[in-house]
C-alpha cells in the first residue's frame, strides 16, 4: 500500500502534572527542599516551584496523516514550544512522508541552530519526533519497540525515584534514587543531614537494595567529592546523579577521577544531541548516561545516543519518560534497567508516571513489566479526554 502523507500537526499546552511532572499540588515530595542550582538563594530553597520549575506546562504534539491517523506525544515546552510548532518546525513536518522521519528531524534540528542547539528548542524536536514515532507505529498497526528492532528481554526492571527508597524495596524495585535536599551553601551542617538521610534509609533497606543520590545539577566538584566518598565507604551507595551544571564537562571528569572505586558517576538528563553526549564519553565524565527522549532529541536522536554509549562500553538508563523510553529500553542491551518516577504525593504508591494527560499508561507490577504490555500500536497510550488542550497558535 501507499505510505500516507503529514496532512497537519497541532500544538497545544496544558498544565497540571503529566509530562510537567513537577506542575504538582502543594505537600508534594518532588517540591520539598530539594537542593537544586537556586539553592544558594535561601529564598528559593524550600519549593523548586518557587524559582519557576513549573513555569512551561505540559507540550502536547499531534500529527495526523492523510489517512486519518493521528499521532501524538507529551513533552515539556508549553506556550513556548507550540509557537516552534506552529510558526517554524510545520514547514519540514506537513506534506512529508510519514516514514520520512530522519530528514524531518535534519530539517528541525539544522533550521534551528540560530537559536536552538538545547533547551526548549530541543524538547520541542524530541516532542515533534515521538509523535511521528507514535504515528509511523499506529499506521503499521505495530509498537514503536517493534519499529525499533523488538524486544531483546521479555520484561522490563525498574528501579524507583521518590522520597521513600524503603517502600519502593517493599513494592519489588531494583533500587531506589533519593533526592538531595542541602547543597553546598548550607555547608558543613548540610552535608551533615545528607549523610544522615542515607544513613537512616540504609538501616531501613538492608545492605543489598541499591540507593542512589539525584543532585539535580547543585553541586560542585569538591562538596560531590566529599559527599560521594563519604555516601559511598559509609552507606555503599550505588551512584551520584548529576552532580554538576551539565556544562561542566571538566568537572565531571575530575569527579569520576576522584570518587571511590565502584561508585559510579551518571549525569545527562539536561544534555541533548549526540554532540552533547559524545563529549561526555569522550572526555571519560561518567559510567551511565541518562537522556530523556523528551528532551534530547526523541527517539531518533536516542538512537545515535545509545550506539555512542554501547561504542564506549557505557550504561544509558534514560530519564524518566514513561513510555517514550520503556519502547526503547526493552530494545537495547546496554539499557538494562529502566527508572520509574513516583509521582505519588507521598511516594507510597505506584501511580502512572504522566497522570492525568495519558490513558492507558502501563505501570510496574512489583518493579517489573512485561515486554507484552507495550504492544498495543504506537506507544500504546491516548490523551485524556478530561483534560482541556489549549492550542495558543492555530493556524
Amino acid at each position: 500500500m501507499s505510505m500516507p502523507t503529514i496532512k497537519h500537526v497541532r500544538a497545544f499546552t496544558l498544565r497540571g502534572g503529566g509530562a510537567d511532572y513537577h506542575d504538582q499540588a502543594d505537600g508534594h515530595w518532588i517540591d520539598d527542599h530539594i537542593s537544586t542550582p537556586m539553592s544558594k538563594y535561601p529564598e528559593y530553597r524550600q519549593s523548586r516551584r518557587s524559582f519557576g520549575l513549573n513555569v512551561l506546562g505540559t507540550l502536547v504534539v499531534e500529527i495526523e496523516a492523510s489517512d486519518g491517523t493521528v499521532g501524538f506525544s507529551v513533552t515539556t515546552g508549553g506556550d513556548l514550544g507550540c509557537w516552534i510548532v506552529e510558526k517554524h518546525l510545520a514547514r519540514f513536518i506537513e506534506g512529508a512522508r510519514v516514514t520520512d522521519i530522519e530528514k524531518i528531524w535534519d530539517q528541525m534540528y539544522n533550521a534551528t541552530l540560530f537559536y536552538g542547539r538545547k533547551g526548549i528548542v530541543l524538547n520541542t524536536i524530541s516532542g515533534v519526533d515521538l509523535a511521528l514515532w507514535d504515528l509511523l507505529a499506529k499506521v503499521r498497526k505495530e509498537p514503536v519497540h517493534a519499529l525499533l528492532g523488538g524486544p531483546v528481554r521479555d520484561e522490563l526492571t525498574f528501579y524507583a525515584t521518590g522520597a521513600r527508597p524503603d517502600l519502593a524495596k517493599e513494592m519489588g524495585f531494583i533500587g531506589g534514587k533519593m533526592p538531595l535536599h542541602h547543597g553546598p551553601a548550607e555547608r558543613e551542617e548540610g552535608l551533615k543531614k545528607n549523610l544522615e538521610m542515607l544513613a537512616d534509609m540504609r538501616a531501613k533497606v538492608g545492605s543489598d537494595f541499591w540507593l542512589m543520590l539525584d543532585c539535580w545539577m547543585s553541586l560542585d566538584v569538591e562538596y560531590a567529592t566529599r559527599l560521594a566518598t563519604a555516601a559511598r565507604n559509609e552507606f555503599g551507595l550505588k551512584w551520584i546523579e548529576e552532580a554538576l551544571s551539565p556544562d561542566d564537562y571538566w568537572g565531571y571528569a575530575e569527579l569520576r577521577r576522584n570518587v571511590p572505586r565502584g561508585l559510579l558517576v551518571s549525569t545527562g538528563e539536561h544534555e541533548a544531541t549526540r554532540w552533547g553526549f559524545r563529549l561526555l564519553l569522550e572526555m571519560e565524565c561518567c559510567d551511565i548516561l541518562q537522556p530523556d527522549v523528551g528532551w534530547c532529541g526523541g527517539i531518533t536522536e536516542l538512537i545515535k545516543i545509545s550506539n555512542l554509549a554501547d561504542a564506549h562500553g557505557k550504561l544509558v538508563v534514560p530519564h524518566g519518560s514513561s513510555v517514550y523510553s520503556y519502547h526503547f529500553v526493552i530494545t537495547r542491551h546496554n539499557s538494562p534497567f529502566a527508572e520509574f518516577l513516583m509521582m505519588a504525593p507521598k511516594a507510597d504508591e505506584v501511580v502512572p508516571m504522566f497522570n492525568p494527560q495519558l490513558l492507558d499508561e502501563p505501570v510496574p507490577v512489583n518493579g517489573r513489566m512485561k515486554a507484552s504490555a507495550l504492544d498495543a500500536p504506537g506507544f500504546g497510550v491516548r490523551l485524556n479526554p478530561d483534560c482541556a488542550l489549549y492550542r495558543p497558535f492555530p493556524r
